[in-house]
């Protein structure tokens, strides 16, 4: 093992990550940044982890700048593990790795749909944007065609409708496959959720095919509780009824 690899960990352990990204610094300032890479190689996933959390897009670090597609997918799906994770947190994460070069962000995506975990994590990336998702994944627009003020029954049935386009989709087999871009990148380019989407769908749609099952498989889940919850009879729903219908996403 490398003497900066267990010197990193040590920090990472003690809590000291803004060390440990420092002694890993100083490899590419003093070796290149292949030695880094090399390096990060060694470095345990969820130290590595420990210093992405650390830096995200509002603070630099060398190591999100050099870190490979395969070293950065198998540290970002431990992310679960963290009590305080947030979608918001876990997108500013990801953005400041696979959005720094616009012309390997699918690099990244592949990376992560090819190793367990990798799916899941990027169906949470997209978990503040269920409807725009949906959305996009039927039409090609991020745009929901649904009224900003619909109660929370219209919503439902809106999402119940999206959910069966895409089984529809999925059983003829031409949900992806058979699409044409309805919007260019450069129109969505945000370095966010948006273009990551766009990316996914357009030149990793085996990856983006697997996210929307798992979405949809979210989605159908809390459709259906939400179901038993307001049936006469069922367990917690006469609270239901007595509370405002709640909206499934």
């Amino acid at each position: 093992m490398h003497p900066v690899v267990l010197k990193s960990s040590q920090l990472i352990f003690a809590g000291d990550i803004a060390g440990a990204e420092n002694a890993l610094a100083t490899i590419a300032d003093e070796q290149g940044d292949h030695a880094l890479v090399e390096i990060l190689d060694e470095l345990p996933p969820k130290d590595l982890l420990a210093v992405m959390r650390e830096f995200d897009s509002s603070r630099e670090s060398v190591v999100n700048m050099l870190v490979t597609p395969e070293q950065f997918a198998r540290s970002i799906v431990l992310e679960k593990k963290y009590g305080d994770r947030t979608s918001e947190r876990l997108r500013a994460m990801m953005n400041a790795v696979i959005h720094r070069d616009a012309d390997s962000v699918h690099e990244y995506l592949e990376a992560m749909a090819d190793i367990e975990g990798g799916s899941d994590t990027l169906a949470d990336y997209f978990a503040d944007h269920y409807d725009e998702i949906f959305s996009f994944a039927s039409s090609g627009s991020f745009v929901p065609q649904l009224d900003p003020d619909s109660d929370a029954k219209t919503h439902n049935t809106w999402l119940m409708e999206k959910i069966e386009e895409i089984d529809h989709g999925l059983a003829f087999g031409n949900f992806i496959e058979d699409t044409r871009p309805a919007l260019s990148r450069s129109e969505i380019a945000d370095g966010d959720w948006m273009e990551t989407a766009w990316v996914l769908r357009y030149e990793v749609p085996d990856a983006f095919e697997e996210v929307m099952i798992i979405l949809r498989d979210r989605a159908q889940k809390t459709l259906e509780q939400l179901d038993v919850a307001s049936t006469p009879g069922a367990p917690g729903s006469e609270a239901a009824a007595g509370d405002e219908e709640e909206s499934a996403i």
